[in-house]
C-alpha cells in the first residue's frame, strides 16, 4: 500500500492479473467438466479400472527387469447403465466445482484488496466456503469413482467377463486438495481475527 492508503499502481495491475487468472483457470475448470460430461455419457465409454497386479508378460524375460504388472486397464464399454455414469461424472465434476468456487474466492479477494475492502463480512464465508469444498472433493469424488468403477467390475462379470484381474473396490484419496483446504480455512480465521480488531480499532477511533 502506498502511503495515501491506496494500492500503488504495481499492486493493482498485479491484483488485476490474479483475479482475472482466477477467472479463467475457473472457467476452464467448468469447460472440462462439461466436455467430461459429454464423454461419459457417449458411447462407448472408456473406463479405467485397477488391475490387481496382472503381470506383463512382454517384460517378463528383459534384461534387468525384476517384475513387471499392470496396475491399470482401459475398458470401453457400449453399454454402461446411467447410475454408474453419473457416479463417473461427480468424480470429475466435484473437483471442478470446487476449483470454480476456490477461483471465485480469489476473484473477490483480489478485487477487495484493489478496493481496500480486505475485512469485509462477505470475506470469511467465502474462504470458508471454498475450504470446505476442496476438503468435501478431495475425499469425496475419488468415492464415487471407486462405486463406479466396482459397479463396472460387476457389469463385467455379469456379462460372463473374466473379472479375476480386477479390484472389485479401490478408494485411493488425493490429500492434497484435503491440505489446501485446511490451509484455506486457516487463512479465512486469520482474516476472522483481522476483521475483529479492525472493528475494535473503529470503536477506538
Amino acid at each position: 500500500m502506498s502511503r495515501y492508503g491506496r494500492p500503488s499502481m504495481v499492486e493493482a495491475v498485479a491484483l488485476g492479473l490474479v483475479a482475472t487468472g482466477a477467472v479463467s483457470i475457473g472457467v476452464g475448470a467448468l469447460v472440462g467438466a462439461v466436455s467430461a460430461g459429454v464423454e461419459i455419457f457417449g458411447s462407448p465409454v472408456a473406463v479405467n479400472l485397477p488391475v490387481d497386479g496382472a503381470p506383463m508378460e512382454s517384460l517378463a524375460d528383459a534384461s534387468g527387469v525384476a517384475a513387471a504388472s499392470y496396475t491399470q486397464s482401459v475398458v470401453s464399454f457400449e453399454a454402461l447403465d446411467a447410475g454408474t455414469r453419473w457416479l463417473f461424472l461427480l468424480e470429475v465434476a466435484l473437483p471442478a466445482l470446487a476449483t470454480v468456487i476456490v477461483c471465485m474466492s480469489l476473484w473477490w479477494l483480489g478485487l477487495s484488496l484493489i478496493r481496500q475492502l480486505a475485512f469485509r463480512r462477505s470475506m470469511v464465508p467465502v474462504l470458508a466456503t471454498a475450504a470446505f469444498a476442496l476438503v468435501v472433493s478431495g475425499l469425496i469424488s475419488p468415492l464415487f469413482g471407486a462405486i463406479g468403477r466396482a459397479q463396472a467390475v460387476e457389469q463385467l462379470a455379469t456379462a460372463g467377463a473374466d473379472t479375476g484381474s480386477f479390484w472389485e473396490f479401490l478408494y485411493s484419496a488425493d490429500l492434497a486438495p484435503v491440505g489446501w483446504g485446511i490451509a484455506l480455512a486457516l487463512v479465512a480465521t486469520a482474516f476472522e481475527v483481522g476483521q475483529r480488531l479492525q472493528r475494535e480499532t473503529e470503536g477506538l477511533v
